[in-house]
């Protein structure tokens, strides 16, 4: 039986797609915080990357820095959408960023990350990025095909 659009296994394909996403994140999420760091006059560091306490509601770094995430997701949602196109996949994509992201800050703080700000913050980023980018994947895909492009003739 065929399928209107099979899966191939293709794992060079999908480790590109996840390294492309990986740039993805970590380059627009570099610039949300410039454009961040801009408006309050702070020093750029990795710390508001990777750093779990400066995500916080208490002071503004922390409330904008919190912003910069949140379009950060809505800017990789457009990534899905430009470079997966697979509404199926974009809920995949999603957690295995955030997932390398989460590594990404054990690895800089030495531990998990413990601050409820930073577990909240990620979940709806993920939440925001993969809802987005699979709603945008769908519209793509379920676009009309058009399936006679000739001239109609009267019969």
């Amino acid at each position: 039986m065929a399928h209107f659009r099979s899966y191939i296994w293709d794992p060079v394909l999908i480790v590109s797609q996840i390294v492309l996403m990986q740039c993805i994140y970590y380059s627009f999420l570099g610039l949300w915080m410039a454009g961040v760091d801009g408006l309050i006059q702070t020093s750029r560091s990795l710390n508001q990357i990777f750093s779990y306490e400066v995500l916080g509601f208490a002071t503004m770094q922390g409330r904008l820095s919190m912003m910069a995430f949140i379009l950060n997701s809505l800017t990789c949602a457009l990534g899905l959408w430009f470079f997966i196109r697979r509404g199926k996949q974009c809920l995949d994509f999603t957690v295995t960023v955030h997932f390398f992201h989460m590594i990404g800050c054990w690895i800089y703080n030495s531990h998990l990350p413990a601050s409820l700000s930073w577990w909240l913050v990620n979940v709806a980023c993920m939440a925001l990025m993969a809802v987005i980018g699979e709603y945008l994947c769908m519209r793509t895909e379920l676009m009309a095909i058009p399936v006679n492009t000739g001239p109609k003739s009267n019969l």
